[in-house]
Protein backbone atom coordinates (compact mmCIF):
# COMPACT_ATOMS: atom_id res chain seq x y z
CA UNK A 1 0.00 0.00 0.00
CA UNK A 2 1.32 3.40 -0.95
CA UNK A 3 1.40 6.01 1.28
CA UNK A 4 -0.85 7.56 -0.49
CA UNK A 5 -3.32 5.07 0.18
CA UNK A 6 -3.03 4.95 3.62
CA UNK A 7 -3.44 8.47 4.20
CA UNK A 8 -6.92 7.98 2.28
CA UNK A 9 -7.52 4.55 3.90
CA UNK A 10 -7.23 6.25 7.84
CA UNK A 11 -9.21 9.32 7.12
CA UNK A 12 -12.05 10.71 8.59
CA UNK A 13 -14.99 12.22 6.80
CA UNK A 14 -17.29 14.53 8.66
CA UNK A 15 -20.66 15.14 7.32
CA UNK A 16 -22.62 17.99 8.45
CA UNK A 17 -24.91 20.94 6.90
CA UNK A 18 -22.22 22.27 5.10
CA UNK A 19 -22.71 23.29 1.76
CA UNK A 20 -18.90 22.44 0.90
CA UNK A 21 -16.42 19.96 0.81
CA UNK A 22 -13.09 20.80 2.42
CA UNK A 23 -9.72 18.54 3.42
CA UNK A 24 -8.13 19.15 5.82
CA UNK A 25 -4.33 17.41 7.46
CA UNK A 26 -5.14 17.23 11.27
CA UNK A 27 -1.57 17.06 13.72
CA UNK A 28 -0.72 13.69 13.32
CA UNK A 29 -1.11 13.49 9.86
CA UNK A 30 -4.15 12.15 9.03
CA UNK A 31 -6.87 13.47 6.62
CA UNK A 32 -9.72 14.83 7.53
CA UNK A 33 -12.68 15.47 5.07
CA UNK A 34 -15.56 17.55 5.83
CA UNK A 35 -18.43 16.89 4.04
CA UNK A 36 -22.40 17.69 3.28
CA UNK A 37 -24.78 15.81 4.62
CA UNK A 38 -25.90 13.82 1.11
CA UNK A 39 -22.66 13.96 -0.65
CA UNK A 40 -21.92 10.45 -2.76
CA UNK A 41 -18.69 8.82 -1.29
CA UNK A 42 -17.89 8.57 -5.26
CA UNK A 43 -18.16 12.57 -4.88
CA UNK A 44 -15.81 12.50 -2.09
CA UNK A 45 -13.60 10.08 -3.26
CA UNK A 46 -13.19 11.88 -6.67
CA UNK A 47 -12.25 14.88 -4.79
CA UNK A 48 -9.28 13.58 -2.55
CA UNK A 49 -8.23 11.92 -5.97
CA UNK A 50 -8.13 15.74 -7.56
CA UNK A 51 -6.43 17.10 -4.62
CA UNK A 52 -3.16 14.69 -4.25
CA UNK A 53 -0.86 16.41 -4.56
CA UNK A 54 -2.51 18.84 -1.88
CA UNK A 55 -3.08 16.28 0.53
CA UNK A 56 0.83 14.45 0.05
CA UNK A 57 2.24 18.53 0.12
CA UNK A 58 0.64 19.21 3.91
CA UNK A 59 0.84 15.59 4.82
CA UNK A 60 4.60 15.55 4.27
CA UNK A 61 4.84 19.35 6.15
CA UNK A 62 2.43 17.33 8.87
CA UNK A 63 5.28 14.42 9.54
CA UNK A 64 8.02 16.67 9.49
CA UNK A 65 7.01 19.17 12.20
CA UNK A 66 6.32 15.88 14.16
CA UNK A 67 9.83 14.37 13.14
CA UNK A 68 11.05 18.22 14.51
CA UNK A 69 9.09 18.23 17.60
CA UNK A 70 9.93 15.07 18.88
CA UNK A 71 13.82 16.20 18.69
CA UNK A 72 13.11 19.34 20.55
CA UNK A 73 11.79 20.12 24.11
CA UNK A 74 8.79 21.75 24.47
CA UNK A 75 8.55 25.20 25.90
CA UNK A 76 7.85 25.35 29.51
CA UNK A 77 5.27 27.73 31.21
CA UNK A 78 8.50 29.84 32.49
CA UNK A 79 10.08 29.81 28.90
CA UNK A 80 7.11 31.66 27.50
CA UNK A 81 6.86 33.88 30.84
CA UNK A 82 10.65 34.56 29.82
CA UNK A 83 9.33 35.43 26.07
CA UNK A 84 6.60 37.35 27.40
CA UNK A 85 8.97 39.36 28.98
CA UNK A 86 11.54 40.16 26.44
CA UNK A 87 8.48 41.09 23.88
CA UNK A 88 7.70 43.80 26.59
CA UNK A 89 11.05 44.89 26.32
CA UNK A 90 11.65 44.93 22.39
CA UNK A 91 8.49 45.03 20.51
CA UNK A 92 7.30 48.23 21.91
CA UNK A 93 10.13 50.12 20.49
CA UNK A 94 9.34 48.47 16.45
CA UNK A 95 5.61 49.28 17.07
CA UNK A 96 7.13 53.23 18.06
CA UNK A 97 9.38 52.65 14.97
CA UNK A 98 6.90 51.78 12.14
CA UNK A 99 4.05 53.73 13.92
CA UNK A 100 6.38 56.75 12.87
CA UNK A 101 6.73 55.31 9.62
CA UNK A 102 3.26 54.69 8.69
CA UNK A 103 2.00 57.87 10.05
CA UNK A 104 0.33 56.08 12.55
CA UNK A 105 -0.96 56.24 16.00
CA UNK A 106 -1.73 53.63 18.12
CA UNK A 107 -2.88 52.79 21.64
CA UNK A 108 -2.49 49.80 24.42
CA UNK A 109 0.20 46.50 23.78
CA UNK A 110 -0.84 43.38 25.01
CA UNK A 111 1.71 40.58 24.76
CA UNK A 112 0.11 36.63 24.96
CA UNK A 113 0.73 33.15 24.24
CA UNK A 114 -1.98 32.44 21.59
CA UNK A 115 -2.46 29.27 19.63
CA UNK A 116 -2.92 30.69 16.07
CA UNK A 117 -2.80 34.59 16.01
CA UNK A 118 0.50 35.89 15.22
CA UNK A 119 -0.71 39.80 16.19
CA UNK A 120 -4.30 41.66 16.35
CA UNK A 121 -5.44 44.78 15.30
CA UNK A 122 -8.62 46.74 17.63
CA UNK A 123 -10.53 49.45 15.82
CA UNK A 124 -9.28 51.50 18.22
CA UNK A 125 -6.13 50.89 17.82
CA UNK A 126 -4.91 48.03 20.64
CA UNK A 127 -2.51 45.88 19.51
CA UNK A 128 -1.66 42.25 20.69
CA UNK A 129 1.35 40.57 19.89
CA UNK A 130 2.41 36.38 20.06
CA UNK A 131 5.11 36.10 22.97
CA UNK A 132 6.41 33.36 20.63
CA UNK A 133 7.57 36.01 17.88
CA UNK A 134 10.55 35.95 20.04
CA UNK A 135 11.72 33.15 18.84
CA UNK A 136 11.09 34.20 15.23
CA UNK A 137 14.22 36.14 13.12
CA UNK A 138 14.04 39.63 13.84
CA UNK A 139 12.12 40.80 10.14
CA UNK A 140 9.66 38.27 10.70
CA UNK A 141 8.57 40.08 13.72
CA UNK A 142 8.59 43.27 11.98
CA UNK A 143 6.76 41.85 9.33
CA UNK A 144 3.84 41.54 11.73
CA UNK A 145 4.25 44.32 13.81
CA UNK A 146 4.05 46.38 10.31
CA UNK A 147 0.98 44.19 8.78
CA UNK A 148 -1.35 45.04 12.54
CA UNK A 149 -0.63 48.96 12.29
CA UNK A 150 -0.92 49.03 8.51
CA UNK A 151 -5.04 47.77 9.76
CA UNK A 152 -4.74 51.70 11.80
CA UNK A 153 -5.12 52.54 8.03
CA UNK A 154 -7.36 49.90 6.82
CA UNK A 155 -9.20 47.81 8.75
CA UNK A 156 -9.52 44.80 6.20
CA UNK A 157 -7.33 43.10 4.03
CA UNK A 158 -7.83 44.54 0.94
CA UNK A 159 -5.46 45.45 -1.97
CA UNK A 160 -5.04 48.91 -0.60
CA UNK A 161 -3.95 47.90 2.81
CA UNK A 162 -1.34 45.19 0.90
CA UNK A 163 0.16 48.24 -0.50
CA UNK A 164 0.70 49.74 2.59
CA UNK A 165 2.18 46.97 4.08
CA UNK A 166 4.41 46.70 1.27
CA UNK A 167 5.15 50.19 0.97
CA UNK A 168 7.11 49.81 4.17
CA UNK A 169 8.10 46.32 4.49
CA UNK A 170 8.55 45.33 0.80
CA UNK A 171 10.38 41.61 1.89
CA UNK A 172 6.36 40.87 3.88
CA UNK A 173 5.97 37.31 1.88
CA UNK A 174 9.32 36.11 2.34
CA UNK A 175 8.48 36.53 6.37
CA UNK A 176 5.04 35.49 5.61
CA UNK A 177 6.40 32.63 4.24
CA UNK A 178 9.22 31.78 7.40
CA UNK A 179 5.70 32.14 9.11
CA UNK A 180 3.80 29.16 7.12
CA UNK A 181 6.60 26.81 7.26
CA UNK A 182 7.78 27.40 11.13
CA UNK A 183 5.09 28.60 13.00
CA UNK A 184 3.37 25.45 13.64
CA UNK A 185 6.64 23.74 15.25
CA UNK A 186 6.65 27.13 17.48
CA UNK A 187 3.00 27.00 18.51
CA UNK A 188 3.09 22.94 19.27
CA UNK A 189 6.37 23.27 21.32
CA UNK A 190 4.08 25.57 23.22
CA UNK A 191 1.09 23.01 23.01
CA UNK A 192 3.26 20.43 24.55
CA UNK A 193 4.88 22.40 27.11
CA UNK A 194 1.92 24.07 28.56
CA UNK A 195 -0.56 21.24 28.29
CA UNK A 196 -2.88 22.78 25.43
Amino acid sequence: MSEFECIIANAEVIRSKRRTIALQIAEDGHLIVRSPLRLANKDIAAFIDKNRGWIEKHAAKAERTNRELSRLKPYTPEDIEAMAERALQVIPERVKHYAALLGVTYGRITIRNQRSKWGSCTAKGSLSFNCLLMETPPEVLDSIVVHELCHRLYMDHSKAFYAAVYSVYPDYDKCSRWLKENGTLLIRRMQAGCGK
